[in-house]
This record gives C-alpha cells, structure tokens and sequence, in this order.
C-alpha cells in the first residue's frame, strides 16, 4: 500500500506525468501505459498508480493521450431519438445512468451524443476525428445507415437493442418477445377477449420484437387480434393517449390493452379517463419497462420490468472490455449477443384484483394457482 499522508492531493499546482511517475515508483512510460489502459501492465502496478492519481487529483491532457496513443478515455453514447421524448421519458435517464455508472467504475469518461439528424458533418466529428475510443448506439432503426457507417470506419461498438442487420455486431438486449408474451398470457389468464396493441415505431428493432411476442403468443391461446386492434405509437405519452383514443372509438372497444411502453400506457390511461371511462374496470391496461412511474400512476401500472439501468451498464461494461483486451482496436472482434430477462410485474391496472374477487379466489390463492413465481405480484 502506497502511503498518500504526503502527497499534494490538495496542490493548486498541476503536476506532470513525471511528477505522478517519481511519486508512485515508476517510470513515466508505465505511468502512461496506466493511463491509457494498457491491458500489459500488472494489476498491483495499476492499482498503484491510479492511488497516487486519485490522491494527487491529476488529470492527464486528454488531447495529448490522444496524440500519443489514440486513446482519449472517453467513449460516447449516441441516441437518436427527439429531445421531447429523450428528456420526458424516464427509460432514457436510466440507460444514461447505468452507462455512466460502468465507466466512472472502470476510469473512462461517458459523452452523450443525441443525434438529431444525421448528417456529414456528424460523421466527421464522431468518427474520423477520434474524439472517442467507441460508441455505445441506442434506439437503432432496422435499416440505420448510421450503423453502417460507423462499422465501415472500424470504430468499436457497442448497440443497445438488436438491429435486423446486427448478426456481426456486439450487442446489449433484453427479451422483448418472451416479456410481451407473458403480457399476452396474463391477460388471457384472466379471461379477456378483446384484446388489443398499442406498439411502439414499427421501424425499429425492439418494437417489432414485442408486437411480435404479443401476437405470436396470443395466437397460441387461440386468440386473434382483429388488424385494427394493432394500434401504432412512438414511445412517447402523446402518441399513447392519440393510439387509445383511436381503439375507443371502434365498436366494440377492446377490454384490455397491451402498450409497449410505460409512457405510451400512462397517456393511454389519460385517455381512458377523458372519455368517462375508468381503468381497469371499463379497460385493463399492461405496460412494458417498469419505470418509476408505473408504481405511482393511479391505478399503478401492471408492466413488463426490463432492467434499465443494468441494460447501460453492461452496455458500456461490454465496450470498455473490448477496448481494454484488444492491444489495437480498429473495430469489433467478434460478435456477442447479451440478453437480459424480462418479467411480468403485476399491479392494478390489469385488474388483477377485479378478477379474483368475481371467481371468489385470494389474490394469493390465484397468484399460486397460475404457478406462483412466474411474476411478481403488487395488489
């Protein structure tokens, strides 16, 4: 252990490489190798240094790192999505969080990147300026030349939900057909008929995956959606209450309603309620992402928990290897596919308890009767 009582950690002076170097017993060049993640250096060494770093309070030149061994600890996250719904939907604070997360543990630097369009100029800044080690991408689209793009320059990357196009690229998921089908066959279970969808865009990845896991599923029960019944939204509550109020004009109005998207379900609820209608009692709703307001909203959302915050964890976790374990990244090794579980978190607004008081069972007695342990129960 290296005794820090001495060092200038409180110095307004800025210190040198050198300086670090002569303090922590090595040689300038070891102290560098430290710094811009050098996968040889022994981990005792590393330790070492990074003590006398932090007790110092040094902060390297990013740009000189970046000179001299094209690495700039930094990576980006890139999302490509509308401001109104990045900043007013709480499943993209979360993925920043945990992206953050993961790289203040490991000693790297997270730059968020919201892509509003995506042009030349872009491009030459995120890529061939070297501004950052890799990419963390979310919110794809099927056909996203931007991925393209950014695979043709060999940047490493990392995409958070799987592109169609994605079979050589690394990428950080969670089941979305597996957590749209247990939402399909809990309202089965509880004996709803007309059942209907609110999606998300039908242009990207994830969204096609859980309409998928929906439908497919409910066909196995031997429940068929009429086409009109398939409404389409853009994750935002807008787009949820507009897609809602479209399924409460048709005859007859469906009796429960799947939305892929906590937001999207919190609009619709709004839409319910100001056409007279009372949720769940005239119609049941399930969302998909369990985010803090699904436990808030009144009635408090049954929804599909996917776990956001260790999505951009492993997401950034991933990329941070990859840099780390190859000695000159010039782009992915080799593919990976992580994927996370999902799970059905039941709460009131699928009528849950509405249903067990009419066939006169506990909440407890039907939680165990429909094979206990498959969700998590919260009426």
């Amino acid at each position: 252990m290296v005794s820090t009582k001495s060092l200038p950690g409180q110095a307004t002076t800025k210190m040198t490489l050198e300086e670090i170097a002569k303090l922590a017993g090595f040689s300038r060049s070891t102290v560098s190798r430290v710094i811009n993640g050098d996968p040889n250096v022994r981990a005792a060494t590393r330790e070492q240094v990074w003590q006398i770093i932090k007790a110092c309070d040094f902060h390297p030149n990013p740009a000189a790192r970046a000179l001299a061994g094209r690495r700039s600890r930094v990576i980006g996250l890139v999302i490509s999505q509308a401001l109104n719904t990045i900043f007013a939907d709480p499943y993209f604070p979360m993925l920043i969080q945990g992206c953050a997360a993961a790289c203040d543990q490991r000693g790297y630097y997270l730059m968020l990147s919201l892509v509003l369009r995506q042009s030349d100029d872009t491009f030459r800044w995120l890529i061939r300026a070297r501004h950052m080690d890799g990419l963390i991408v979310a919110s794809t689209l099927t056909d996203d030349l931007f991925v393209t793009r950014l695979l043709d320059d060999c940047l490493p990357l990392v995409l958070i939900g799987r592109s169609v196009e994605s079979s050589d690229i690394i990428t950080v998921d969670v089941d979305n057909e597996h957590g749209a089908a247990k939402a399909a066959q809990h309202l089965v279970q509880m004996g709803y008929q007309r059942i209907a969808m609110i999606t998300g865009p039908l242009n990207m990845a994830h969204a096609i995956a859980r309409r998928n896991g929906f439908l497919n599923a409910l066909r196995a029960l031997g429940v068929e959606l009429l086409s009109e019944y398939v409404q389409e939204g853009d994750w935002s509550e807008l787009s949820g209450m507009q897609a809602m109020e479209r399924l409460l004009r048709m005859i007859p109005p469906p009796e429960a309603v799947f939305v892929a998207s906590d937001s999207m379900a919190i609009g619709a609820i709004k839409a319910i309620r100001a056409a007279g209608l009372k949720p769940p009692e005239d119609i049941a709703l399930i969302g998909f992402d369990d985010t803090p307001l699904a436990a808030v909203v009144e009635p408090p959302l049954t929804t599909v928990h996917q776990p956001i915050d260790q999505l951009g964890f492993l997401a950034a976790s991933t990329l941070i290897d990859l840099l780390e374990t190859a000695s000159d990244v010039t782009g992915n090794n080799s593919a990976q596919h992580i994927v996370l579980p999902t799970e059905l978190v039941v709460r009131a607004s699928c009528g849950y308890a509405l249903r067990c008081a009419a066939d006169g069972r506990s909440i407890s007695q039907r939680f165990f009767d429909e094979g206990g342990g498959k969700h998590r129960v919260f009426v």
